[in-house]
């Protein structure tokens, strides 16, 4: 699949799950998009999985460092925030934060 088909292959799936962003998903940094396998794009799904769209970005960072350190017990966070590191935290963190509906 060529780079062109990707990037529209992206886009569809972004616009059909109604993912709205002042960036799109181009710019997402390392990791980012693949949070919303869990946290859902639409204000009005019926979830405990926070949405992370507009969320204030120190908000997101200190719940992930919550839960890599254990202190958040979770399922499936604790190991998935151990998988990045400070900064690629904070990339994901203000790319969230800076996604609009």
């Amino acid at each position: 699949m060529n780079a062109t088909r990707v990037v529209t292959a992206v886009a569809l799936v972004f616009t059909l799950t109604g993912h709205a962003s002042a960036a799109g998903p181009a710019d997402a940094p390392h990791g980012a998009l693949s949070c919303s396998g869990c946290h859902p794009a639409d204000r009005t799904a019926q979830t405990t999985v926070p949405r992370l769209i507009g969320r204030n970005p120190a908000d997101i960072v200190a719940a992930m460092q919550a839960f890599k350190s254990g202190q958040t017990p979770a399922t499936v966070m604790d190991r998935i925030a151990k998988g990045f590191s400070d900064d690629e935290v904070k990339a994901i963190a203000a790319w969230y934060g800076a996604q609009k509906d």
